[in-house]
């Protein structure tokens, strides 16, 4: 007996329509497949079997319907239902025929649309005198029954309704249909009910993510059906269209171009329409199924999102900018001197988290050898962040370091902004330019430093970091701590660990090492490759002689020059070339003289702006008044005063 299925069953729902001999059939397997379905056996056909689908689909639709025959076909044209027919199999033939042969001679076969090719066959073979006939509807089978018993006919094989039709006539019927055919048919409808419960949970996960995304999604058939639409796009519109399934595209939104993708199957992406009002950033690829395109998809991204992430993803990529690329290993040494330097970072790196001071002239690569210390350290996993501390004022440059609080002063992010110190947590800051820090940043700096502690400005919070602190400059510490200039509580705290870079001048080898690294890079970059053995035979020479007062920067734009004067003369160039490039030609004796100029005026300027500032008894914003200039120029002037 079949077990009734509750609303809560988790089974699939099978229902097992006949009103013929098939039902008995029905009844009999239905209750091996109880722990596998639910079965319900509805006894009804065609029209009535319909009519009591639909009273049972109020309290819960059925998975799979099984059938035969003539009905099955009806019930599979008038209803949204898959239906798993129940099969005639070869044996199942032999077996009815066999049967029919035992009661009488004079047999027929009936089948529904068409007679398999193997039974007559089969009946040729075995010299069966056997009629064999086939029906497409309910009256055909009626009017072919009749027809077979006007000819004699006894017993008449076939499906339950020729069986049934056969019994009124007076003739014995006997249904085709096997238990085993019945089982297959309930098999084949519980994988179909399993591969529509695995499609509908496929589509169920993918209407989420379509629901939860921020971008608007639109599918659309072949002929521009809306078929799908998530709730983003009627945000980005402003018109209902997940309230418009079924209607044309072009319809609903007038404004939409649907490009190539419909007519040539081409996708295109990022392109810019207006639509609602707005400008958004348009998708358009095709839906494809197994290769064949059936529709296409419609992906609307709002651009104040979209503006948004590339902020991010350049914010990102600037923080990236300002990780450690190098290493000690990728410092040029050749000099005794120098590698006496890169050997000292080495220990400083892995057997010491002490503050280090570099020390030594612009241009000698003193923030490489900062990375590499961090590189080489414990902390290397860790953020590498560098800032010059003679590129902001002041009061940006304490926002920049300790970062501030919501409202902190106007313009202030909402949120507020962790500094510098936060953002190289469990990392190395590398202070660049320290000599350049006013003082009352320095005061700031040297709490941070013993109380491993900052406070973000306008707040009243302290955070702990744990950073390992690198600084450079160019400058005599020791000489301004004696001037006033330098806090001596600051320098002894910055100088634990010391290295002093030599000037290139003073390691010739060097210049060699890093002229033949340089200048064929150069030349190779330009296209020059030819011209890397003559180049180097004729520059080496020359640069060797050079005093370079800006280190290896300045080796860095010679080599520069000189791959770009090979580009303008077509050709290596010789060495007389080089040396007069290198010379000091009446231009750039010129420019030094205009240098001059500027420095004796610069400190006329600076002179005057000292005087006004004493004037107004060390009142920075009534000077600037007094001069005409912001308070930022105003300091700027008094910093360049103080070098």
């Amino acid at each position: 007996m079949a077990i009734p299925a509750s609303p809560d069953d988790r089974r699939p729902l099978i229902w097992a329509v006949s009103a013929h001999r098939l039902t008995e059939v029905f009844r009999t397997v239905s209750p091996e497949l109880a722990g596998r379905a639910a079965v319900e056996i509805i006894d009804k056909g065609f029209d009535d079997a319909i009519a009591d689908i639909a009273r049972r689909s109020e309290k819960r639709a059925c998975d799979v319907i099984v059938a035969a025959g003539a009905h099955g076909e009806y019930l599979r044209q008038n209803l949204a239902i898959p239906v798993a027919f129940v099969k005639v199999g070869g044996f199942d033939l032999m077996a009815a025929i066999c049967k029919a042969r035992q009661l009488s001679e004079r047999i027929a076969m009936v089948m529904h649309r068409r007679v398999p090719p193997a039974l007559h066959r089969f009946a040729e073979l075995f010299s069966l005198p056997m009629q064999i006939r086939a029906y497409q509807t309910s009256e055909d089978a009626r009017h072919c029954i009749q027809e077979l018993a006007a000819a004699g006919i006894d017993v008449v094989v076939g499906p339950g309704l020729i069986a049934n039709l056969a019994d009124e006539a007076g003739l014995t019927g006997i249904l085709v249909y096997s238990l085993d055919s019945v089982r297959a048919a309930f098999d084949d409808a519980i994988e179909i009910a399993a591969a529509q419960k695995a499609e509908k949970s496929r589509r169920t996960q993918l209407d989420s993510v379509l629901y939860h995304l921020n971008d608007g999604v639109i599918a659309v058939d072949m002929a521009g059906r809306i078929v799908a639409a998530n709730p983003s796009v009627d945000k980005l519109t402003g018109r209902s269209v997940r309230n418009a399934l079924g209607q044309p595209l072009r319809q609903v939104l007038p404004d939409l171009s649907p490009g190539h993708v419909m007519t040539r199957g081409a996708s295109e992406i990022g392109s810019v329409q207006e639509l609602g009002g707005k400008s958004l950033v348009v998708d358009r690829v095709p839906l494809l199924d197994e290769g064949v395109q059936t529709g296409a998809i419609f992906t609307l991204h709002g651009s104040s999102e979209l503006e948004r992430a590339v902020g991010k993803l350049r914010a990102h990529s600037h923080r990236r900018s300002r990780a450690a690329r190098y290493r000690l290993d990728d410092v040029v040494a050749e000099s005794a001197a120098m590698r006496q330097v890169i050997a000292q970072c080495r220990v400083f790196a892995e057997y010491s988290d002490a503050a280090v001071l570099i020390h030594g002239e612009s241009g000698t690569g003193k923030e490489l050898l900062a990375q590499g210390i961090h590189n080489a350290s414990r902390r290397r996993r860790h953020p590498f962040i560098a800032i010059n501390c003679g590129a902001f004022t002041e009061t940006l440059l304490e926002s920049e370091l300790f970062g501030y609080d919501e409202g902190a002063f106007t313009g202030a992010r909402r949120q507020g902004k962790a500094g510098l110190f936060e953002s190289a947590n469990e990392g190395t800051l590398f202070l660049d330019e320290i000599g350049e820090m006013p003082l009352p940043l320095q005061t700031r700096l040297l709490r941070a430093l013993q109380e491993k502690e900052i406070t973000r400005v306008g707040s009243v919070d302290t955070i702990p970091v744990d950073v390992r602190i690198v600084a450079a400059t160019h400058r005599n510490l020791l000489s301004m701590v004696r001037a006033g200039d330098f806090r001596e509580d600051l320098y002894y705290r910055l100088n634990i660990l010391q290295v002093v870079v030599p000037p290139l001048r003073g390691r010739p080898e060097d210049i060699d090492a890093l002229a033949r690294r340089l200048l064929p890079a150069a030349l190779r970059r330009a296209g020059l490759d030819d011209a890397v053995a003559p180049m180097l035979t004729a520059s080496l020479p020359v640069l060797r002689e050079g005093a370079w007062p800006g280190n290896v920067r300045e080796l860095e734009n010679v080599v520069e020059r000189l791959t770009m004067a090979c580009l303008t003369v077509g050709r290596p160039l010789l060495r007389r070339e080089v040396r007069a490039m290198l010379a000091d030609e009446p231009a750039r004796q010129q420019a030094r003289a205009v240098q001059s100029l500027s420095t004796v005026r610069a400190g006329q300027e600076a002179a005057h702006v000292c005087a006004v500032l004493a004037e107004c008894g060390g009142n920075h914003q009534e000077a600037a008044r007094r001069l005409g200039i912001s308070r930022t120029t105003l300091w700027r002037k008094i910093k360049a005063a103080r070098v």
